[in-house]
């Protein structure tokens, strides 16, 4: 199957151009950066990503008390930073419905900016990725500027194209609280100098209606995220089978380029046999990418896994293997490495 560069595809389907820059193809996304080697959404993270090929870095973002937008893989941080172990901020520990789900933890919405980058990032899954927690305790919290600033610094001295994938967690939570995230970032985009098409950016989200609305605002690609087992919030009369109905993708179409799929809805991960879903989305007008590509078994369907122990790596190179020969038009990986590997010819 011939596959195209993201911008020509893009422009095919009448959708946006990207950048002037042709990235490769399909497109490796470091997902929170080198997430499986370093602490996620971490500078040294992003940076151990582009080193080893990534073509973007993703940005999962949320908001702080007075407005800014951070990378944080969720607003509760006490799994992600030291803030539990901080006594001036132990008040601050609370109990928040998001999306339907009561948690409970420390919330970057009760943090101003300047509390929030007084906390240092930890290795999330430090069961699986022991080796991680070497690098706990030395960073800072990043803002979205901070990330596209990586970016752009990176691109400069490689002299090749990367790009900034951003996620918007929770915009509809947000703004019952009022702090509207959609402005927010298109706020950051128009001070950065990436609002027109020529920024090498995409952005993704699990929500419909915040992406139908900037797909009026701004001029970058979008993508609608899909998870296997459920909806977006916002929209709780759509269900994935819906969304991936024929009717349901050229609905999607209508405001997005770019499906963001489970991998296991591209490929049944029991079987390994495609789904289809890929050759259907393309001829919506639409491209693939799929999440999320992690080495550890733990993660892996059954047929990639080495062994029984959960935190030991498998087979990710033949699993990314099996997702670019299904026709995705671009992967995140936790371990983008592996996947820039597997992508050569």
């Amino acid at each position: 199957m011939i596959r195209f560069i993201l911008i020509a595809a893009l422009m095919l389907a009448g959708g946006p151009a990207l950048s002037q820059s042709a990235f490769p193809e399909p497109l490796v996304i470091a997902h929170r950066g080198a997430s499986g080697e370093r602490p996620e959404h971490t500078r040294a993270a992003y940076e151990l990503a582009i080193e080893q090929g990534a073509d973007f870095i993703e940005p999962d973002l949320v908001m702080t008390r007075d407005g800014h937008l951070v990378a944080r893989h969720e607003n509760e941080i006490g799994g992600t930073t030291d803030v539990a172990d901080r006594p001036e901020f132990a008040d601050r520990r609370a109990t928040r419905t998001i999306d339907g789900m009561e948690i409970t933890g420390w919330f970057t919405e009760d943090f101003t900016l300047a509390e929030l980058r007084t906390l240092r990032a930890r290795e999330r899954l430090p069961e699986l990725r022991p080796a991680n927690t070497v690098f706990d305790s030395a960073e800072p919290i990043l803002t979205f500027a901070e990330v596209i600033a990586i970016a752009r610094e990176a691109a400069a001295r490689t002299g090749r194209p990367i790009g900034v994938i951003p996620e918007l967690k929770h915009p509809s939570y947000f703004a019952a609280i009022g702090l509207p995230m959609e402005d927010a970032f298109v706020a950051v985009l128009e001070a950065e100098g990436w609002a027109g098409p020529d920024a090498p950016l995409v952005v993704q989200c699990f929500e419909v209606e915040p992406l139908r609305r900037l797909n009026a605002r701004i001029e970058a690609p979008l993508v609608q995220l899909i998870a296997a087992g459920s909806g977006p919030w916002d929209r709780p009369d759509l269900t994935p089978a819906a969304m991936l109905s024929p009717e349901g993708l050229a609905e999607i179409a209508a405001y997005a380029d770019i499906l963001g799929l489970e991998s296991g809805l591209v490929i049944a991960h029991d079987s390994g046999t495609p789904t289809g879903v890929a050759a259907n989305a393309h001829a919506a007008g639409l491209q693939v990418h799929v999440w999320t590509l992690r080495a550890e078994n733990y993660f892996l369907p059954p047929m990639h896994r080495r062994g029984d122990d959960p935190t030991a790596h498998g087979d990710l190179h033949g699993w990314a293997r099996a997702l670019y020969e299904a026709g995705v038009d671009g992967v995140f990986s936790d371990f983008p490495g592996v996947a820039v590997q597997a992508r050569a010819p």
